[in-house]
């Protein structure tokens, strides 16, 4: 589904270069849900901006689908993390979520039907008419999820999309993006920095190096398909995976890869 390639990024200010992503490649599967870590500037919002069209990349490709991303692909959508900025305060609940199917051309009714289905999904049955500005932090994040799936993407990303909510409501929001994929089959690749949310969400966890930005290490993440936050999280097998990404993060934060087992590369 999606094919990273060499990808590097270098932004010039007059003089000045500073490589942002070095060299990296990786692959995602159709259907999987894959979760990126790394340390804080490490250029994982460059990369995801880069996969998403909205970054020309320096040098390398990224293919979805086996086609080149020259722009933003049609069957791609994408949550970030400052949900106030990525909704329009001006425009409805139901407004913001059909915008993207309008300029998409679905017809009216199926319009109707898909933004009903999505709020429900999300558990925002009844703040159709709702503005944004009138929600919860944890809501209007549910809208743009919302607004995401109602456009029945192929793959989705999500960078770093429960940063600015609370702990309790991020709990909520990670066991719901875990029952939308298994509901819809979707690919995500989600973006993080907090090592417990990606092996708590994760069939794999890729772990980015400090910039300029490498693959460091991979981590499959066995387990189960059913997880919920108290009895996963206390897991010894949870426990141990997240000691293990950890130790990269801290290599990476040292600027050199930790001794990797092979089941790590």
């Amino acid at each position: 589904m999606l094919d990273v390639r060499g990808l590097r990024k270098v932004y010039s200010a007059g003089n000045r270069e500073v490589e942002a992503l070095k060299d990296l490649t990786f692959t995602v599967d159709a259907g999987q849900l894959v979760c990126l870590v790394g340390p804080s500037g490490c250029g994982k919002t460059t990369l995801l901006r880069c996969i998403a069209g909205l970054l020309a990349p320096t040098g390398g490709q990224v293919l979805v689908e086996g086609r080149p991303v020259a722009g933003p692909p049609p069957g791609m959508a994408v949550v970030f993390q400052e949900y106030g900025r990525s909704l329009f305060p001006w425009m409805s609940v139901r407004d913001n979520v059909e915008l993207p199917l309008k300029q998409k051309r679905v017809p009216r009714e199926r319009r109707k039907q898909l933004v009903a289905e999505s709020l429900g999904a999300v558990g925002l049955d009844g703040t159709e008419s709702a503005y944004p500005w009138q929600l919860s932090g944890g809501m209007q994040q549910r809208v743009a999820i919302a607004r995401a799936v109602a456009y029945e993407p192929s793959i989705l990303l999500m960078d770093e999309p429960f940063a600015a909510v609370d702990a309790q409501t991020r709990a909520d929001l990670e066991d719901l993006v875990r029952a939308l994929w298994q509901r819809l089959q979707m690919t995500i690749l989600f973006v993080t920095h907090d090592i417990d949310e990606s092996v708590y969400l994760g069939q794999r966890v890729i772990m980015l190096s400090s910039s300029p930005t490498v693959v460091q290490a991979e981590f499959p993440v066995d387990l189960g398909a059913e997880r919920d936050q108290l009895h996963t999280r206390s897991d010894p097998r949870f426990t141990a995976l997240r000691a293990r990404v950890y130790e990269q993060v801290q290599a990476a934060r040292r600027g050199a890869a930790g001794q990797l087992s092979p089941a790590d590369r």
